[in-house]
Parts: structure tokens; sequence; C-alpha cells
């Protein structure tokens, strides 16, 4: 390389003209990972998150309870619904966890899956909701309907059910993943006839669909044709989960690897369509490694391309222009004694 300074200036135009672009030049080319901006700070182990198609408020579920944010008053967070108990999940490391999931069913109702309980007495529970912001926060007991229990049953090896994640209305039907009876990874569902939900039942096992632990994101495609399944594998097992795809008969038509850890939330953009996932990284060993990715869907696998890192995400979800919200147990702010969770968004663009 030293005798390239001594070469003619034409031959040195020559060189740079065909040499392999520099690293400066790759950094410079390569897009900046979208800033997620903090809106709600200081929650305790946030999972859940919707959006309201018409006022735009967002509903977020943590231990502490349900809270809504309205970006007319961004200052302020409200506390829609208290009280629900809490239970202790996970493996190296352990989270204290109340209610997880938070979905709407049609525009006022909310549904909360629950994961404060013990297996078999756990709930999903159903509220109603009106646009205004609440004045006082209601009782968890405070609702429309409660869904289940789903009790074991030893005569026939049937765990009971719980740690309810989250939830999705399809075909008039709720769909909501579960990981209580792991031998067999339901989802349950509960058929909605004449405006109520009937009983709540294990549907789809998809553990003995997929050999693989633990539904935990749920979505449809922008068709409806499918649900979409996030199987999050084993917390302890880095790289094991899976997208998988069932028809509306519940049978499974598709399973592909990912690469990605524990896939906890899902969601298709509505202004391009493309498929994006929060992947926790619970392990010790990859703790870090979490963050927002865009799936590509194969016939025998996903790539998965990191769009943004993050600290424990736990949910996602878009709203009608595209912004996305995302729920995390870390926001990287020095929060002292108080809790470190929070919501943050990216601006349209996926």
């Amino acid at each position: 390389m030293r005798r390239l300074f001594v070469q003619p200036l034409t031959a040195v135009l020559a060189v740079l003209a065909f040499a392999p672009m520099s690293y400066a030049q790759e950094a410079a080319e390569k897009p900046a990972e979208p800033t997620p901006k903090l809106l709600v700070k200081h929650l305790n182990n946030p999972s859940g998150v919707t959006v309201h198609p018409g006022t735009g408020h967002v509903f977020v579920t943590s231990n502490q309870g349900v809270f809504r944010w309205d970006r007319s008053t961004p200052g302020k967070v409200y506390l829609e619904v208290e009280g629900f108990p809490t239970d202790v999940y996970g493996k190296g490391p352990k989270y204290n966890i109340g209610p997880l999931g938070v979905t709407l069913w049609g525009t006022d109702r909310l549904i909360v899956p629950d994961g404060g309980l013990q297996d078999g007495e756990e709930l999903v529970r159903v509220y109603k909701i009106a646009d205004e912001l609440p004045a006082k926060p209601r009782k968890a007991t405070e609702t429309e309907f409660a869904l289940g229990p789903i009790k074991g049953n030893p005569e026939i090896n049937y765990k009971g059910e719980g740690n309810y994640y989250a939830a999705i209305v399809w075909n008039d039907t709720i769909y909501v993943t579960s990981n209580g009876d792991d031998t067999k990874g339901w989802i349950a569902t509960a058929k909605i006839v004449d405006g109520k939900p009937g009983e709540l039942t294990g549907t789809i096992a998809t553990k003995e669909a997929t050999e693989v632990d633990a539904p935990v994101a749920i979505t449809v495609t922008p068709d409806g044709s499918s649900l979409v399944v996030g199987q999050m594998g084993e917390m302890t097992v880095p790289g094991d989960s899976l997208l998988t795809f069932y028809d509306k008969e519940g049978k499974l038509t598709k399973k592909l690897t990912t690469g990605l850890n524990d896939i906890t939330g899902l969601a298709y953009s509505p202004k391009t369509g493309k498929l994006y996932a929060t992947d926790f990284a619970w392990a010790e060993e990859i703790k870090g490694n979490g963050g927002l990715f865009e799936l590509e869907v194969g016939e025998e696998a996903v790539t998965a391309k990191k769009i943004v890192s993050l600290d424990r995400p736990t949910a996602l979800a878009f709203d009608k222009e595209g912004t996305l919200y995302l729920t995390v147990f870390g926001t990287g702010e020095n929060t002292g004694e108080k809790p470190t969770g929070g919501l943050v968004r990216l601006e349209p663009g996926l």
C-alpha cells in the first residue's frame, strides 16, 4: 500500500475507482436505527399495548393495572383499571406480573388477559369502556365479562390453564394465548354469540403441533385468512422461537424458524403490510439482544432484520397512521427506586 502514494495521480484514481467501499462509506450509507420516543415512564413490567382506532388513545397493561395515554395530554397517563392480583413468572430472571395483554373488542370493550393468579384460577377479563378519559379507575373485579378459569382435569391429564398473555378477535371468536399447561401450549377460544362470549376452552394445542413451548404473540394476516402466532420457546434456549400460521379450523399450515429468542409481540404495518416482532431475549447470556425486528416470511424460514434495539420489549401495536407503540421493561433511563418500564413510540415509516 505504501507504493500507492508514489504512483502517478492517474494510477491512484484508477485504484480508488475500483476499490471496495471503505468502512466509513459503509457506515455513512447504512441507515441509522430509528429513535424511540419515551411517552410514559415508571411502568412496572408493562406487557400489553393496543391503540383505539377512533380516539387514538393508547391502552397499556402493567402489573400496576391498565393505563390510558392520550396524545392531546402527553404529559399525563390515566389509570383505567386497578387492583389486579400479581404473581411471579419466568426462569432466571423472574418478574412480577399482573394483567399481561390488552386488545380491543370493537371500539367499546377491552379484553385483558391476566397472569396474576395461579394456573387454573386465572381469568380473561372484559371491560366496557367509553371514548372519554376515565375520571377515576375502576377495580379489576368490575368486569362486563370474566372468561374462565380453565381448571385442570387429572382424569385426562389436563393441567389448569393460566398466564394468559395476548388476545385477538377473529371470526367472531376471542383467541387467547396461554402458558399454564406447558404440555399442550393452548390457544384458548371463546365464541361470541349475540354480543356475548361463550365458555373459554383450550382449542389449539400448539405444543403438540409445533413441538415448541409457549404461544405468546398473536395476530391475523392482513387479508384475514390466517391466525399468526409467535411460539416463544424456552426462555433459557436462545434462537428457538417459531412463527406459525393456522387456518380458520385451527389447523397448523406453516411452521417457520426465525432465529429469534423469545417472540413476545407481532403486528402488521397498516401502511406497508410488513410483519414486525418484538424479541424479549430472556436468557442471561443474550441479555441486551432484544429489539424490534422486521420479519420476511419465506417458504421454509423467516429472515429477521433488526430495526431497533430495545431493552426487553413485550408488545407492539400500530395506529392507523402507521405510528408504532411498544412496551418495554427497560427504558434506559436512570429511574432510581421507581419502575424502569415504559411506553415508547416510533414515528410512521415502517
